[in-house]
């Protein structure tokens, strides 16, 4: 029973792994691109549509501190019955409705809501620029996923290919032992190599498999037929040109530079905090007593100026925590600064190698197949073993992995080095996808009342957001 459960899972996996490799070789009608697939991660990423959302939280922040110098309406009703007796009048009752519109209106606040404003601006576009970091790291997973599915297919076709080659070599030299040209260990060598090479598929079907349901994840989709890229992507001339670019374009970058200069409006937000307010109210109200001609119908205007005296510390302990925090974005600018011109390095540093192994990869295929050929014409005079045979073909192999290897690393460290110097968006790279507009909400509550036809807009918008 055991035996049989495994023969069976065996087969299973091989009928599995194979038709993962089916699909990932076969050529549907519709070769896809790299560009492809950074298009279908684009459309279908979960990550940008989450941070997209979280912009459009920050617009609203907007609109919130713009409604404070906005005219402000309250309303206020109430219906009361009241009861008691007295000794003069025995038993008294009374019903009296109230009712209350009260408006006011800020005058002067020594620009403490205009501050308001101007941070919630800053805000958004640190949160544009968090957006824009969201999308070069969706981008990026693209490019890594569908290098790496290319990488697993091809390995596994080479490992087909280096399975048929070595079962040959077998079948040669058990024809040799049959004849006694060769003995039991050069065959026992070919079955041992057999057996490794299986293995080695096996694990090459497995990487596939994996690489396949990432590439899903990202992309949305399983992929066809993945042509490779004609390409690589123009980056810099060199890492100091990079570098410079980075300092100036990269999301992380502009996004710590707009927090410190909201950390520097919250200073000037908490001193304008400790300065009296002055605002415009009025009040009207209308008050009836129910079957009972009295009514009182009235109201005011009138100009109100406030101030705090004594609040314990409290203020200035605020304007001091707003400096403290001031303090920590700028030293996290410097870290950021720091960060982004290391990853430069790096990643330009992985392009190298990765040229550099892709250049000595393709040297290394010519003198071992030139090598191969070699000793398996020698071995067939009987001046080679079988084991120097199945040497060659080993270098050979690795050889051509190695440069599979290269090509995908070339390709992926490329995309860092933009993805470092803030370049790897869909606009820069002019992907054929509906870009999302992050100004186009903004726009819309900026300035968009709920009563307004801008509101109605906006509420449509929303609703189709919703939607979708």
């Amino acid at each position: 029973m055991t035996v049989r459960l495994k023969t069976g899972f065996r087969k299973l996996t091989a009928s599995l792994a194979g038709a993962v490799v089916s699909a990932a070789l076969a050529a549907p009608v519709a070769a896809e691109s790299l560009a492809d697939a950074m298009a279908g991660a684009y459309n279908h990423s979960g990550l940008l549509e989450q941070n997209r959302a979280l912009l459009r939280a920050a617009d609203e922040d907007t609109a919130i501190a713009l409604a404070a110098t906005r005219p402000i309406l309250n309303w206020s009703a109430d219906v009361t019955r009241s009861f008691g007796s007295s000794f003069t009048q025995g038993n008294v009752a009374a019903t009296t409705a109230n009712a209350n519109l009260v408006a006011e209106l800020l005058l002067y606040d020594f620009g403490a809501s205009k501050l308001a404003i101007d941070a919630a601006k800053e805000t958004v576009l640190a949160t544009r620029q968090a957006l824009i970091g969201a999308e070069q790291s969706v981008l990026l997973r693209a490019v890594t996923a569908f290098m790496n599915v290319r990488r697993e297919a091809e390995n596994v076709a080479l490992r087909q290919n280096n399975v048929r080659l070595i079962t040959k070599e077998l079948r040669a030299a058990r024809d040799r032992f049959d004849v006694g040209e060769v003995t039991r260990t050069d065959v026992s060598l070919a079955e041992a190599r057999l057996a490794a090479s299986r293995s080695a598929l096996a694990g090459s079907q497995g990487g596939l498999a994996m690489a396949v349901q990432e590439y899903q994840a990202v992309v949305g989709r399983k992929p066809g037929n993945l042509v490779p890229p004609r390409h690589l992507p123009k980056t810099a001339k060199s890492m100091d040109a990079a570098t410079a670019v980075a300092l100036r374009t990269h999301p992380d970058m502009r996004k710590v530079q707009h927090e410190v200069t909201v950390a520097e409006l919250n200073i000037k937000r908490a001193q304008a905090a400790m300065k009296p307010t002055v605002k415009l109210k009025g009040r009207l109200s209308v008050s009836e007593t129910f079957n009972s001609p009295n009514y009182n119908n009235g109201g005011s205007i009138g100009v109100e100026a406030s101030g705090p005296i004594y609040h314990g510390g409290r203020l200035s302990a605020l304007a001091r925590q707003a400096m403290a925090r001031r303090d920590a974005v700028r030293a996290g600018l410097h870290i950021t600064r720091h960060g982004v011109r290391q990853n430069v390095g790096n990643a330009w540093a992985r392009l190298l190698v990765a040229q550099a192994a892709r250049d000595a990869s393709q040297r290394q295929i010519r003198a071992s197949r030139v090598a191969f050929r070699g000793v398996r014409e020698e071995a067939t005079l009987g001046a080679r073993t079988t084991l120097d045979v199945l040497n060659a073909e080993q270098e050979l192999l690795n050889a051509q992995a190695g440069l599979i290897s290269a090509i995908a690393d070339e390709y992926i460290a490329a995309y860092s080095v933009l993805a470092s110097m803030g370049l790897l968006t869909a606009e820069h790279l002019k992907l054929k996808v509906k870009r999302y507009d992050p100004a186009e909400y903004y726009n819309l509550i900026k300035s968009a009342p709920t009563v307004s036809k801008q509101g109605e807009k906006l509420d449509r918008v929303l609703r189709a957001l919703q939607k979708d």
